[in-house]
């Protein structure tokens, strides 16, 4: 069954990839060109033979207002504390609160009350099932998201990410102490608890500046992140069309909004989590330069990890067939899918595309194109991804 791998991705995956990277080109979240990724996927679903659905939904249109409205917000306090004495200095630690506290919300996939006040657009989310051959006993989700990021030049190097990632957690810990010394200075009024807080105020002006700077860049054209997924998703629907699993239905998602706190992912597993009998979750992320590779822990205020038996699972295929090379790997400050249906009870694993050190080739940059897909790769995921759908509809009970 697994011989015709890279005739497989010759014929079906790559040309998926050079449609969306190449022919609709860079897909930003709730942008006309997403739009026509998610009427390629329904497209392609209806010539397979499925009937697809698709579902719209409300969305942020960037990543970045959330936090440049708490980094202004955050120098707005700074500018208040010292003017009205104690009255001041409530309003100051009162502003300094609700920024921070807003903005942890945010960092964790939760609605907070920036949400009700950043520019909206709306996305969608489209998907087609595969009924099992037989005794229906569970479902697995498929998941590749369709949207492409803005290339900022916090992403041009593993410099910059890796700079992006401490200064993150620095200012962090300045906004909180600015929270505490205003708090302190509504019942003492030192002249230095203002000053204390000139760090955090050049923090909101730095962060201002990168996020506004992330946000006015042009979108990546995504090959890798995240049309390698989104094909990956469409020639497993086409190829398990053929001869779906035993037991075991199959849901193929292509997902918008990812690149925006996940709101697409989110708003799937919301109208549907219900729908599901006995689910497993598997998302697609970056396939197409490095891996195999499935996630050990991701996460940015909170760690997820995978669930147990699906990771046995993949660690045993990965022994059984060493010719493929895969490898456990994990990520640094940011968040696959896999966090959401983690957080909604499902068991959950991502096969991400990351290098054994952690890094994503490509990662929110203009170099992302097709050119650099490596075939072999793709060939080697695809097997990898094959075998682990084979052993989970074996085992499922």
């Amino acid at each position: 069954m697994h011989k015709n791998a890279d005739e497989i991705v010759n014929s079906i995956l790559m040309p998926h990839i050079q449609k969306l990277a190449d022919e609709i080109g860079p897909r930003g979240s709730t942008t006309p060109e997403e739009r026509r990724a998610a009427e390629y996927g329904v497209f392609h679903f209806r010539q397979l033979g499925y009937e697809p659905t698709v579902e719209t939904f409300k969305s942020a249109t960037s990543i970045y207002h959330p936090h440049m409205l708490t980094a202004l917000l955050m120098f707005i306090a700074f500018l208040i504390y010292p003017l009205f004495g104690r009255i001041s200095a409530a309003l100051a630690a009162g502003i300094s609160i609700f920024a921070l506290v807003s903005d942890l919300l945010e960092l964790g996939f939760l609605p907070n009350p920036l949400r009700l006040v950043v520019p909206k657009g709306e996305s969608q989310n489209v998907f087609a099932t595969l009924d099992p051959q037989s005794e229906h006993r569970g479902d697995l989700i498929l998941i590749g998201h369709l949207d492409t990021h803005q290339a900022g030049k916090i992403f041009s190097s593993h410099r910059w990410v890796s700079f992006f990632q401490t200064f993150t957690t620095l200012a962090f810990v300045t906004f909180s102490a600015q929270v505490a010394f205003y708090l302190a200075g509504i019942l003492a009024q030192w002249n230095w608890l203002w000053y204390a807080t000139i760090p955090s105020a050049l923090s909101a002006i730095i962060l201002f500046a990168i996020c506004w700077e992330a946000h006015h860049a042009p979108f990546s054209p995504g090959a890798n992140d995240n049309a390698s997924a989104a094909a990956m998703v469409l020639t497993l629907a086409e190829e398990l069309k053929r001869n779906p699993p035993e037991h075991t239905r199959l849901w193929f998602v292509l997902t918008g909004c990812e690149e925006v706190q996940h709101y697409g992912m989110i708003n799937f597993l919301k109208r549907h989590k219900h729908d599901f009998h006995n689910p497993k979750v598997l998302v697609f992320e970056m396939l197409g330069v490095a891996g195999p590779a499935w996630e050990t822990k991701e996460g940015i205020l909170i760690p997820f990890r995978p669930d147990k038996t699906l990771l046995k699972i993949v660690e045993t295929i990965a022994v059984e067939h060493p010719d493929l090379d895969a490898y456990p790997s994990f990520i640094v400050g940011g968040n696959s899918e896999m966090a959401d249906a983690v957080r909604a009870g499902l068991p959950a694993i991502t096969f991400f595309g990351l290098t054994p050190e952690g890094q994503a080739p490509y990662w929110h940059q203009m170099e992302d194109t097709v050119d650099k897909m490596d075939p072999d790769v793709l060939a080697r995921t695809y097997t990898f991804t094959r075998l682990f759908i084979e052993r989970l509809d074996s085992t499922v009970d």
